[in-house]
């Protein structure tokens, strides 16, 4: 049943947890909201289709998905980098939501006169560590993670919103880069999630079936083929990705008491934990399960000690819009449009082709142009 549910928890749960990166200084800004707004529309939304299309067509995870389908659309194994990258990215937020969790945790038990004589940096350690132990337990940690988040955020709205003052400002390449990462990794979009989610839930669907029942299972395929529509799967998730957002928007200026950051920082590595799950099932495609579990806590640990914040923020800016990018493009255009038409089994051919137009075109456009306002955001 939880696996079931996975793709949702992570689209209610990656708001909170990394919309206080990129939102804006001053979340009144109107102009901003719209960007982020067209950018669902425009980038997150096409995004979200291919992977489960590709979840669909390749029936495996990310990097054994992408292995899959480059052979079977005779295309370069260059594009195969996308399951390397997903994996990667998910290593990276956890790295940076960690370091977040030890400056939070630490800062909380200075206000209650309780913070131990140990650098920040030893406790992030010491929370990636156990945030691995609970990756051992796959989907299981994401609605603790989320029941821990939201006691804590309800301590926050004891004390009331922040105040919001809204007015329209000059938009800039800046904010568009902003609106594109909230629209992309800060709600799970391109980073592969939604694709390991759906094929958590195949895996599940074909071992209920039983391996001994071959009439039943063929059936069951038939059946599931026919009633399979990509915007079934695809609008609730974006849907509620909308709508937490804008909640992640309004209070991530919001002052949690100390209690009620223990008890969000502690929900988070829950959350963490499921991350580094996603991306040890990736590797261990490749490597086996127990190297890649030794081999996401090593990068992990590497990361939260070594790397500043900021400097995590930027890495993760530029891994995920080149991990996006090559999903778009192989989708667009190295994918058979049969093969992609059959996985979106869109009912209608006109929303086929708007898909194809924004994943060919807008989206690389878009990413393209977000990272030149990240760039000149780092120059200035």
């Amino acid at each position: 049943m939880m696996i079931r549910y996975a793709s949702y928890f992570i689209a209610a749960l990656l708001p909170l947890l990394l919309f206080r990166w990129f939102a804006p200084a001053s979340i009144g800004e109107i102009d901003f909201w719209l960007l982020w707004l067209l950018a669902m529309v425009l980038v997150s939304l096409p995004v979200i289709y291919a992977e489960i299309a590709l979840a669909y067509r390749s029936a495996e995870a990310p990097l054994a998905g992408m292995q899959k389908l480059t052979r079977e659309a005779d295309a370069s194994s260059l594009w195969r980098g996308f399951g390397w990258l997903a994996a990667l990215v998910s290593i990276i937020i956890a790295a940076l939501v960690i370091s977040g969790a030890s400056t939070g945790i630490l800062t909380a038990l200075t206000e209650l006169n309780s913070a131990p004589d140990v650098p920040s940096f030893a406790i992030a350690a010491g929370l990636m560590v156990i945030a691995v132990l609970l990756s051992l337990l796959g989907v299981t940690p994401l609605p603790i993670g989320l029941g821990l988040m939201l006691v804590g955020l309800l301590f926050g709205l004891a004390n009331g919103l922040p105040n919001i003052t809204f007015a329209m400002t000059n938009v800039s390449l800046g904010e568009w880069a902003r609106a594109v990462a909230l629209a992309l990794v800060s709600v799970g979009a391109g980073t592969g999630l939604y694709w390991f989610g759906q094929n958590l839930v195949t895996k599940q669907a074909v071992t209920a079936v039983g391996a001994d029942n071959h009439n039943a299972q063929k059936s069951s395929h038939a059946h599931a083929a026919s009633e399979y529509r990509a915007t079934k799967l695809v609008l609730p998730i974006w849907i509620l990705q909308l709508l937490v957002g804008v909640v992640a928007l309004f209070i991530s200026g919001m002052v949690l008491p100390p209690i009620g950051q223990l008890l969000y920082w502690v929900g988070v590595l829950f959350v963490v934990s499921y991350l580094l799950y996603y991306s040890t099932q990736q590797l261990a495609h490749q490597f086996g399960l127990l190297v890649s579990l030794v081999l996401t806590f090593t990068i992990a640990l590497l990361l939260v000690i070594a790397i500043p914040t900021i400097w995590l923020v930027g890495i993760l800016v530029i891994i995920s819009s080149i991990a996006v990018l090559l999903l778009s493009i192989f989708a667009g255009w190295q994918m058979k449009i049969s093969h992609l038409r059959k996985s979106l089994n869109f009912g209608n051919e006109a929303f086929y082709n708007l898909w194809r137009i924004a994943i060919r075109l807008i989206v690389p456009l878009a990413l393209l142009l977000a990272l030149i306002g990240w760039v000149m955001q780092w120059l200035s």
